[in-house]
């Protein structure tokens, strides 16, 4: 019988092999093979959700780089836009828009009596209104800046109106056309044969980037012109005020305080901060830099400030994280020659660290640069026509941001505002995504093994 049993043994041992999984190891492989499966579903979850994104802001956006004009050879009658003859700029500037649009109208007049173009039920009248109420204006400007053209025949182009420049780009069509006050089917068969005689074309739209924005009638000539030196002049200022806020306290706390209830206190109040909702920044810097600072209103200088504050906690947390990666042997070896602990630590440990500090930084400017709700307390929703002065004067001047400029414009109940909408978006992401590969690249050119 005991022999038996010890056969039996044996056998058992003899059969099992670490080449064959038992049923304890196969549960586990599989709940490994089943935990894989998740996250690729996860990361493809979220791969799609972001191609999604991007193929939506870029179906409608691409679009609001590309825009309609009309080119017309247009007679500057001195009759009309300077009756007194002296070519005083100041004279000149007292004819108003309402004076140039017979012009304009005339222009286009002889141009289509010149190609031969006609369109039945459409008088030149409903025809001038294919140019943009935008062309007017820009002609008076020109022709202020540039007063001993008067008399001339100039070559302008001047922009369609948004439904013209829609029914290019799809938004509008013959069918809706029959329904929109603001267009008609002969409009747009009279645009199509202006294109077909070479005097309309669509081109790429360099004024979206430097031009204001524009009313709610003249969609086709808002541009990104103000916001873009607004959010420039507010990421200037918060670097300038929160990188060395920012590095400076983080050298104090992880260096030189000590260890005690007041910096324990200092250090849960920084991560609290950091977790704050934007919004109430924009209430603090509406209650402080506004109302008792007396600071204007939809200025730079305050939205620097608030951007500020919100940015330094982000900014003194990564750089305390790159101060702690730095090994304690370097501190140690730089005592251990003889210097002293601020050697030690600005010649030796902060060089180290700086490829986590620079990181930190562009990242804490990429999260401001995209901020929306502080900048709404502060006003810096309001219609700006007018650039900002050159620093330190355009601080203190009216101005948007990118991301306000966005929001104002999907409030707007033309569909051409939309598209600029989203085409203010991909400005904003290329603004962001640059940001994000400096970060990169200033962190591999820098970065330091050991």
């Amino acid at each position: 019988m005991t022999v038996s049993v010890a056969g039996k043994a044996a056998n058992d041992i003899q059969t099992k092999s670490i080449l064959a999984p038992d049923a304890r190891t196969r549960r586990r492989n599989a709940a490994e093979a089943r935990f894989r499966l998740w996250g690729k579903l996860a990361v493809a979850l979220g791969v799609l959700a972001l191609v999604g994104l991007l193929l939506s802001i870029l179906s409608n956006g691409l679009s609001s780089f590309q825009q309609t004009y009309i080119a017309l050879d247009v007679y500057l009658d001195p009759a009309k836009l300077d009756k007194d003859g002296n070519r005083d700029p100041a004279s000149i500037a007292k004819v108003s828009t309402f004076g140039y649009a017979p012009v304009i109208e005339k222009a286009l007049s002889e141009a289509i009596a010149a190609k031969g173009i006609v369109v039945d039920g459409l008088s030149i009248k409903a025809a001038a209104e294919l140019i943009s109420k935008e062309a007017p204006a820009s002609l008076r400007n020109f022709v202020i800046a540039n007063p001993s053209k008067i008399g001339e025949t100039v070559s302008f182009n001047l922009l369609a109106s948004g439904r013209i420049d829609g029914y290019y780009k799809g938004r509008v069509t013959m069918e809706s056309a029959a329904l929109d006050r603001n267009t008609s089917p002969e409009q747009l068969r009279l645009a199509d044969k202006l294109k077909e005689a070479g005097l309309l074309a669509t081109r790429f739209n360099w004024d979206f980037f430097t031009a204001p924005d524009a009313s709610d009638t003249r969609p086709e000539a808002a541009g990104l012109g103000v916001a873009i030196l607004g959010s420039a002049y507010m990421m200037l200022i918060v670097l300038v005020l929160s990188l060395p806020l920012g590095v400076a306290a983080s050298i104090y706390l992880e260096e030189f305080a000590p260890q005690n209830r007041f910096t324990d206190l200092v250090e849960v109040n920084i991560a609290n901060l950091a977790a704050v909702p934007s919004i109430v920044f924009g209430i603090l810097g509406l209650a402080v830099f506004i109302n008792f600072a007396g600071l204007p209103q939809s200025a730079p200088i305050v939205g620097g400030l608030v951007l500020t504050l919100m940015t330094l906690p982000t900014i003194i947390i990564a750089t305390r994280a790159a101060l702690k990666a730095v090994p304690p042997s370097i501190r140690d070896a730089a005592l251990g020659v003889g210097a002293s602990k601020m050697q030690s630590i600005f010649h030796h440990v902060l060089p180290l660290a700086m490829p986590g500090i620079l990181t930190g930084t562009i990242i804490g400017l990429a999260q401001a640069l995209g901020e929306t709700a502080p900048l709404l307390l502060i006003g810096m929703v309001a219609f700006v026509r007018e650039f900002p002065g050159a620093p330190p004067q355009g601080f203190f001047d009216p101005a948007s941001a990118l991301p306000v400029q966005v929001y104002n414009w999907t409030q707007r109940g033309d569909p051409a505002f939309v598209e600029r909408a989203s085409g203010a978006i991909i400005v904003l992401l290329v603004f962001l995504v640059l940001m994000n590969l400096i970060a990169i690249i200033l962190r591999r050119r820098f970065e330091r093994r050991w």
